[in-house]
């Protein structure tokens, strides 16, 4: 089982998660994080650092998330490798909790 970065993530990038991950298993875009499948050992340490509540079990993708489970793997597939804590968006707060962002997605 894997962890999946959800659409709350997008427009605030928390790095909060990255700092705890024991394996190195997140990549970052423009304005989005991933969490790579084949590298998540499922050790939950990131969930509970989501300032956003952006992190989700496989199994407990919300219903209207469930596209973000293959977008981490594709984009994980792309993105470089993040292992350290940056600073959030800019606008982060300003993002946070807006529903139906993922057209604000930057690939």
């Amino acid at each position: 089982m894997t962890f999946v970065i959800g659409e709350n993530c997008i427009k605030c990038k928390y790095t909060d998660c990255v700092e705890v991950c024991p394996v190195d298993c997140f990549y970052e875009g423009p304005n989005f994080l991933v969490i790579h499948p084949d590298e998540c050992i499922d050790c939950a340490l990131c969930e509970p650092e989501c300032p956003a509540n952006a992190i989700f079990s496989e199994d407990e993708v919300p219903q209207d998330q469930l596209q973000f489970i293959e977008l981490n793997a594709e984009l994980a597939e792309i993105w470089p490798n993040i292992t350290e804590q940056k600073e959030p968006s800019p606008d982060a707060a300003e993002w946070d909790g807006v529903k139906g962002k993922l057209d604000q997605l930057e690939r």
